[in-house]
């Protein structure tokens, strides 16, 4: 008879997360995951197609959940801004070993673009209202503009009172 291993999914993911935040990305395996689960390769292979598609997994849910975190944030535009620039900071934060892995981004460096387009456009959704108050005649290139200053100045550890003097000036 058949085991049954309950949240087999989440076990997966977490196992995961916690080989390549200790390991590496390089040195984590399906194979290895999938004995510190206690479960066989080709059940993992049932759940993922591959190990880029586990990682991206798990990535794609802290995402969604910092995602809707920002959504939440205020209707001021400082708060919107502040509470977009701390989301990004904390998912950052949560992913860091694989954003400084240069194995990881060896990998992953095929989708980036497409997936940066996606973020900054998931971005440009929630910073949309902010920047219909600007005097540019451009609604779109600034919301577009303040997207990718978010995503770049949180990527690069800067702080947001120096990126909101620079984003006031073309919300005012």
């Amino acid at each position: 008879m058949p085991k049954i291993i309950e949240n087999v999914r989440e076990q997966l993911l977490c196992e995961a997360k916690r080989q390549i935040e200790q390991n590496g990305y390089a040195k984590t395996t399906i194979r290895s995951v999938a004995l510190s689960c206690g479960i066989g390769v080709g059940t993992v292979y049932n759940y993922f197609k591959s190990k880029d598609m586990l990682v991206a997994s798990f990535m794609a849910e802290d995402w969604l959940s910092c995602l809707e975190k920002m959504k939440t944030a205020a209707t001021e535009p400082r708060a919107v801004l502040k509470g977009v620039y701390d989301g990004l900071c904390a998912f950052i934060e949560k992913n860091k070993a694989l954003f400084s892995d240069r194995a990881a981004a060896k990998s992953f460096m095929s989708a980036f673009e497409m997936r940066h387009r996606q973020l900054r456009c998931q971005l440009v959704e929630i910073v949309r209202p902010i920047c219909e108050s600007s005097p540019a005649e451009n609604k779109d290139f600034v919301a577009e503009f303040v997207a990718q200053a978010l995503l770049s100045f949180s990527m690069e550890g800067k702080s947001f009172d120096e990126l909101y003097s620079v984003l006031v000036l073309l919300l005012k």
